[in-house]
């Protein structure tokens, strides 16, 4: 199951996912979605879980970039709206299907964080705190689930080309390219191959950790 599969890096992994094989589940507010869904409304996720049943692989990627403007700027709804779905979505896919991926002993979750959620973006708040909290959740999770067979991990791009950003401020921008020592926008598909490899068989000694996709910017 990819959440947020209908484009940028969430179709990117689905396809790739696809050509490794495995049958895909899209999950997303789009058209073109196998599952209409908005991961933010909890009793909605746990009536999409029991529909489908038990998932092998969970990629949490549904999210949206939220305002970009200073702190004290940013409302109330902002806000709620930023964290309901890049933060309490993912708690929300996680809590309704783990269960059975633990109950069969081998599962894999990848939550797409953000090298926002590190280091902080300025000007981006709610998204830079959304994924840091995504990345709590990996590390906690991570923990509780070593010995289930069920392995949790993130991954930390710097900005992807996806037409998330299309809306983001220039100089905002601007600011995020200077900080790649690459000096590009990273592409959804490098993404996806970090994704693939956590999301199969072929990962087995690594659990609450975040894999970073930044061209060289990320510090730790």
């Amino acid at each position: 199951m990819v959440t947020g599969g209908c484009s940028g890096i969430g179709s990117a992994i689905a396809a790739a996912l696809r050509a490794d094989g495995s049958d895909v589940i899209v999950v997303d507010i789009g058209d073109e979605a196998d599952v209409y869904l908005d991961v933010s409304v909890a009793q909605d996720v746990d009536n999409a879980a029991s529909a489908i049943g038990a998932v092998d692989v969970l990629i949490n990627c549904a999210g949206i970039p939220g305002p970009s403007k200073p702190v004290v700027e940013v409302t109330d709804e902002e806000w709620a709206f930023t964290m309901a779905v890049n933060l309490t979505g993912a708690f929300n896919l996680c809590r309704a299907f783990v269960p059975a991926m633990v109950e069969r002993g081998w599962g894999r979750v990848v939550n797409v964080a953000s090298i926002a959620g590190k280091e902080g973006n300025p000007n981006l708040a709610p998204y830079s705190v959304s994924k840091a909290g995504m990345i709590a959740l990996t590390k906690s999770l991570g923990k509780e689930l070593a010995q289930t067979g069920v392995l949790v991990n993130a991954v930390a791009p710097a900005v992807i080309a996806t037409g998330m950003n299309a809306n983001t401020a220039h100089d905002v921008m601007d600011y995020m390219i200077s900080r790649i020592p690459m000096g590009r926008l990273g592409q959804p598909e490098e993404v996806a191959e970090l994704v693939r490899w956590l999301a199969s068989d072929r990962c087995t000694f690594s659990t609450g950790a975040v894999f970073d996709a930044s061209g060289g910017r990320a510090t730790y």
